[in-house]
């Protein structure tokens, strides 16, 4: 038997095993959902063409996807985000696409096409804000709806977000955090959209951004009032550490005015 179907034939099993485990029924429908037999032939052609090599655990469901980390031949320890074709929000994620210049031509209504693009968003994204400096999980590869990239995390556990993380000096995270926010604007010209504590992982001590698939050019009609609302986010979440933020004065060193 080629080693890619033995693989898939020990992942089916792995599967059952996991919904096995899921006591709550809406779990285990979003693993039916995940993976289906579409998207078992679309995971079958990751195994096949050498991207990965099994699937390790689940990381995270969330509600548009789940997440898992996986491991290549090599040992090497990558991310598999799955986007859910049945319950993704679709009016949701429309907005982030139409305006973004990119995509000025779509205009499709089919639900699955727009996770198609979507996931195809998401790694473009991440690769422009990875070649600035902006640390986001480095994009490996993207086929239909599923992104592979950087596992951040170590060999036991995926990293906590920063809601989860007792910070030792949160006015340098903060200023870390909004400094991605500003290579991202001025070297990239993209904003992230979607920035808040649920998006930001703590690795070693260090913010990760991720969930970027909401991120648009600065072209887009609302990537202004998405831009100061990531920052009034960052601003919000620090006071809790009376970190204060002044988010006008935020905005004007973003926009270099």
């Amino acid at each position: 038997m080629p080693r890619t179907d033995a693989t898939l034939q020990l992942f089916e099993r792995e599967i059952d095993a996991w919904r096995i485990r899921k006591k709550d029924s809406s779990e285990r429908k979003s693993y039916d959902e995940v993976f289906n037999q579409q998207n078992l032939m679309r995971i079958y052609k990751l195994f096949s063409d050498g991207v990965i090599d099994r699937f390790d655990f689940p990381i995270s469901t969330g509600k548009e996807g789940n997440v898992f980390r996986a491991s290549t031949l090599k040992g090497e320890h990558l991310a598999v985000k799955i986007y859910r074709t049945a319950t993704s929000t679709f009016g949701e994620m429309a907005k982030y696409i139409q305006g973004d210049p990119r995509y000025f031509r779509v205009k499709t209504k089919n639900k699955n096409r727009l996770i198609m693009i979507w996931a195809e968003k998401e790694y473009l994204n991440l690769d422009l804000f990875y070649r600035v400096g902006v640390r986001v999980p480095k994009p490996i590869a993207y086929h239909a709806n599923i992104i592979v990239m950087e596992y951040i995390g170590s060999d036991k556990e995926p990293a906590r977000q920063l809601r989860n993380v007792t910070l030792d000096d949160p006015e340098e995270i903060s200023r870390k955090i909004l400094n991605y926010v500003k290579l991202g604007y001025q070297k990239a010209n993209i904003v992230h959209s979607d920035l808040s504590e649920f998006n930001v992982l703590m690795l070693d001590g260090e913010p990760v951004l991720i969930d970027v698939g909401q991120a648009v050019l600065k072209e887009h009609p609302f990537a202004e009032e998405w831009l100061e609302r990531d920052v009034s986010n960052v601003a919000r979440y620090f006071r809790r550490y009376k970190v204060d933020i002044d988010v006008k004065a935020e905005l004007k060193e973003i926009r270099g005015k």
